[in-house]
């Protein structure tokens, strides 16, 4: 291997000098490991010229075996020294926007990674997240990316799609007149005040191009943090965007937008040559159950999932919960949630996902009455 390597430096390099520089030998001594490399072989592989070293054709011959091989021993030890260290008593840093799968993503890491310390970082902006994953201060982060408005990525920071499309939901007040429809249209909310939180990196863009393509224009009001937002919804003072998982809390409802006019990614982002790199297939997993979880423990979202299907498959046989035709508000007064763990949900077999689907199709769904106001 440490041969293959020397040829590999050698031919990069373009000159044995260089390659010595590189490789931290003098210029002698990889004269002379060349030469017993050629003698081994049985002919010569580089041309010294003028203007440095060149491979013959066996050269090239061997290099295209030699890099391939080269190559996969270096991802070899790389991946093995991270799966160590990780498992080795290494700081796991995680960073993400706010989203209640957190807390499970983070139980759930503790115990593939009993050793570690686990710190947390959690910033509005996806995008400052993901410079902090390129300077090293965060090892993995879990973003938003609002749908046309792409995250700025910097060099060497690698994307892994959680789930491709996921809708927006709106947060209203319990006594608005909309709020008893399972499904709620812009059009009906444009009297309304919305708040928006302009430093949530295409946040604003993306609901004003939603405002423009439903022909409306309604009024704004910036609320940069989560309690005083609650607080306004709940008060009937405003409505908002939200998360599908977002809880629902007293004094308000969460529902659906007809059409998902709004809609985000789910991404991980990680170093490409940082330690959980390495490990990405499990961090993914990790979190994908957890978000799971929470998609599953809301209502609304819930409902949404039996009509629309999605990567968050629905728990085994009998553990469907709720009826597809459940309105998301009925499980808030006693209904139960789904029995099965998030790992069942991810483990449910693509047969199950279908005759779901199915389910919410051709069930009869009683008709609720339209709201007057």
């Amino acid at each position: 291997m440490r041969h293959l390597r020397v040829l590999c430096a050698i031919a990069d390099a373009g000159s044995v000098r260089k390659a010595a520089l590189s490789l931290g030998m003098s210029q002698p001594s990889l004269t002379t490991q060349l030469r017993r490399i050629e003698n081994a072989i049985g002919g010569r592989l580089f041309t010294r010229e003028r203007t440095g070293s060149r491979p013959t054709a066996l050269g090239r011959s061997v290099l295209c075996r030699a890099r391939p091989i080269v190559a996969d021993m270096a991802a070899l030890v790389s991946e093995a020294r991270s799966a160590a260290a990780l498992a080795g008593g290494a700081r796991l840093r995680i960073g993400s926007t706010a989203s209640r799968a957190v807390a499970g993503w983070v139980r759930r890491l503790r115990a593939r990674y009993p050793g570690a310390e686990t710190g947390i970082h959690i910033d509005v902006s996806a995008n400052s997240l993901l410079q902090t994953v390129a300077d090293g201060q965060v090892d993995v982060a879990f973003v938003h990316e609002p749908e046309g408005f792409p995250l700025r990525f910097p060099p060497g920071v690698e994307q892994h799609v959680l789930v491709a499309r996921e809708p927006q939901f709106i947060a209203l007040p319990e006594t608005h007149p909309q709020a008893g429809r399972r499904v709620v249209d812009m059009a009906d909310l444009a009297d309304d005040q919305w708040i928006v939180d302009f430093t949530a990196d295409g946040e604003w863009a993306a609901t004003r191009r939603a405002f423009a393509t439903a022909g409306l224009n309604p009024r704004m009001v910036h609320v940069p943090d989560n309690t005083t937002a609650a607080a306004l919804i709940a008060g009937g003072e405003a409505v908002s965007v939200c998360q599908p998982v977002s809880q629902q809390r007293q004094g308000m409802v969460i529902r659906p937008l007809r059409g998902d006019p709004l809609a985000v990614r789910l991404l991980l982002a990680c170093r490409s040559d940082s330690p959980p790199a390495a490990e990405v297939g499990g961090l993914c997993a990790d979190l994908m159950a957890a978000y799971a979880e929470v998609a599953w423990a809301s209502p609304a979202y819930r409902w949404w999932l039996l009509r629309h299907g999605s990567p968050l498959l629905p728990p085994p046989e009998g553990g469907l919960g709720p009826s597809a035709a459940e309105p998301p508000g009925h499980a808030d007064a006693g209904g139960g949630l789904p029995d099965a763990s998030p790992e069942h949900v991810l483990a449910a077999v693509p047969g199950q996902l279908r005759a779901a689907r199915r389910t919410a199709q051709h069930t009869a769904v009683p008709r609720v009455p339209r709201a007057r106001g």
